[in-house]
């Protein structure tokens, strides 16, 4: 059996490709296809630990849960963190490699490409369909020569390519029409078909311009998705998704507590990682979650979260360069609560060390001081998933909590009375301790990225936090679940199969899919 090929390229970057493979991979899944995701190269900072202990994009996870797959490293051989403005660590089948310039990595795509054609192969090999998605443009025609995640890709598979155009960034016509101009002609020919997504209003309306582009380019549209925001969940790839709901200084307005609301800040690094950690805090009805950037006041937050980040000594200096160091402090010293999540634990520190120069070439940096501890970066990256026991009582006895770690650094206590906050079993039984906790409850910091997914913990320090925030009926009860995660992307990945059934011409795909 060799799969059909099933290609979604795109006018730009952030127009909507992995959402719209999820949403594919969901509806050709409940139809019985054996269909799985693929994306040759991602350049993310969201990432997500394989059972295998693999790295690979969180959207490619992602798209696999559409699929009612398990994640694995065949469907993102390659991904690109970007750490710095020129340069990024480049891992190959979930390991990393070595860190790259993007002149460099453009020469290593040789090596890459023998990565990215075996993946494929494999794939092919075990399912029906494989969706492919791809990266940014395809008419980038100076990357070109050496290209291995669009056109490059798709020339060398023969890959039929819908091409996706997004009208809410205004210029979808010219944007769908320059592109194809900008491919060579074997290149145009894989394109099949066009799609218009995130469509608001009356489509009879933008039926003129589809009859135009179809008159001047041959390319059929095989249907106008409807703008979704919010109203359906898809966890998102990039950061870039962060930039709407950042509260910037100028705009603050101290949050207020709206009945049993919990206000919860947290900080938008410049190299923020696997933001979605936080999405199942976001979707509860009694937290009013803000992106805040460094400069925005911390009074009135219950609770302020440092995430992760692909670049910790940069971020941590640069956020020692705006004060908000001292601005943590006083909030710490007036009774607010602090969480760190792998970068932002390594934060709470008394120190950060790389002598190394792994991360940055800084060194050396003060932390936070919050925690009496020290982090050290390592050469070996550690990438596994994992479940934990919480070891502290602070929320509740007999929690359990599983997710996956991605760090270089190791960190150690400065004092022994310092609690550990989780005690982790890896797959194959290893055990070891994870995270600290003060006595009271108030910091704590672990390397579990997925933690808040989890149903049962996040509710119960949400119970916690709620009896601890004053001007909050602290009764002593938890209060029951307020939503399982898990079935709220269920939902999302059904919902937008729905309507990518009704706004789609299935028919068509099928047939440009070979199906």
């Amino acid at each position: 059996m060799v799969a059909k090929l099933l290609m979604l390229q795109g006018t730009g970057s952030s127009v909507g490709k992995s959402a719209l493979v999820a949403g594919l991979c969901r509806l050709y899944h409940r139809r019985g296809v054996k269909v799985a995701p693929f994306k040759a190269q991602n350049m993310a900072l969201n990432s997500f630990i394989t059972s295998e202990g693999a790295e690979i994009g969180r959207a490619q996870a992602t798209q696999a849960e559409a699929c009612g797959l398990k994640p694995h490293v065949d469907m993102n051989p390659v991904l690109i963190k970007p750490n710095s403005d020129t340069g990024a660590q480049v891992i190959i089948h979930g390991k990393p490699v070595a860190n790259m310039t993007a002149a460099v990595y453009h020469n290593y795509k040789k090596v890459a490409w023998e990565a990215v054609a075996g993946s494929l192969q494999r794939l092919r090999e075990q399912y029906e369909l494989v969706i492919i998605e791809g990266a940014g443009s395809p008419a980038e025609i100076n990357l070109r020569d050496k290209d291995i995640v669009n056109m490059g890709l798709a020339t060398r598979v023969d890959a039929p390519v819908l091409l996706i155009g997004d009208i809410d960034k205004g210029g979808v016509f010219a944007s769908l029409v320059g592109t194809l101009e900008l491919l060579e002609q074997n290149e145009r020919d894989l394109i099949k078909a066009f799609i218009v997504n995130k469509f608001r209003g009356d489509v009879t309306l933008l039926e003129p311009g589809l009859e135009t582009i179809f008159k001047r380019t041959q390319v059929p549209f095989v249907g106008v998705v409807p703008w979704f925001g919010r109203e359906i969940y898809i966890p998102e790839e990039d950061g870039v998704a962060l930039d709407d709901n950042v509260r910037p200084e100028e705009s603050y307005s101290a949050p207020k507590a709206v009945g049993r609301k919990l206000a919860v800040g947290v900080v938008r690094l410049s190299h923020i990682s696997n933001f979605t950690d936080f999405d199942a805090l976001q979707h509860e009805s009694e937290v009013e979650l803000d992106y805040i950037d460094s400069g925005t006041p911390l009074a009135g937050y219950n609770l302020i979260i440092l995430p992760g980040s692909k670049n910790t000594l940069a971020d941590l200096s640069q956020l020692q360069e705006t004060g908000f160091a001292d601005r943590l402090a006083a909030y710490v010293a007036a009774g607010g609560a602090v969480i760190g999540i792998c970068g932002g634990f390594q934060m709470l520190g008394s120190n950060l060390l790389d002598p190394q120069k792994i991360e940055s070439a800084m060194g050396e940096l003060a932390g936070f001081g919050l925690l009496p501890m020290i982090t050290e970066m390592a050469p070996e990256k550690v990438t596994v998933q994992c479940r934990a026991q919480v070891e502290s009582k602070c929320f509740g006895s007999s929690l359990h909590v599983s997710g996956y770690e991605i760090h270089q650094g190791r960190t150690a206590a400065q004092d022994n009375a310092l609690a550990t906050m989780l005690n982790v079993t890896q797959a194959d039984g290893t055990e070891y301790k994870d995270g600290f906790i003060s006595a009271d409850g108030r910091i704590w910091g672990s390397y579990m990225h997925g933690i808040f997914d989890d149903d049962n913990f996040r509710n119960a320090y949400l119970g916690w936090l709620r009896q601890y925030s004053s001007g909050f009926d602290a009764t002593g009860d938890v209060p029951p679940v307020g939503i399982s995660y898990k079935q709220r992307k269920e939902d999302g990945f059904s919902a937008l199969a729905d309507l990518l059934a009704k706004s789609l011409d299935m028919k068509m795909i099928d047939q440009i899919a070979g199906l």
